[in-house]
């Protein structure tokens, strides 16, 4: 079921993490992605990426160590 949720509504320690297509992100950051064809970007409630790392676990160790609850959005 994909239901809108209004994350602004979550509270400002809450930041969401997504997969993001290298292919899709500027030729820079590609060339600095070392053959991975997936990274993930952390995000804070009101959309703005905070963080782009290698991997799902990296994203979530970052955020709490920022005192952030991450969430996974698909």
């Amino acid at each position: 079921m994909n239901t809108p949720v209004d994350m602004s509504r979550m509270g400002k320690n809450v930041v969401y993490v997504k997969p993001v297509a290298v292919a899709d992100l500027p030729e820079e950051v590609q060339a600095q992605a070392e053959g991975r064809e997936t990274l993930f970007a952390v995000h804070n409630a009101d959309g703005r990426q905070l963080a782009l790392v290698i991997d799902q676990k990296l994203a979530f160790a970052l955020a709490r160590e920022h005192d952030m609850v991450p969430l996974t959005i698909h």
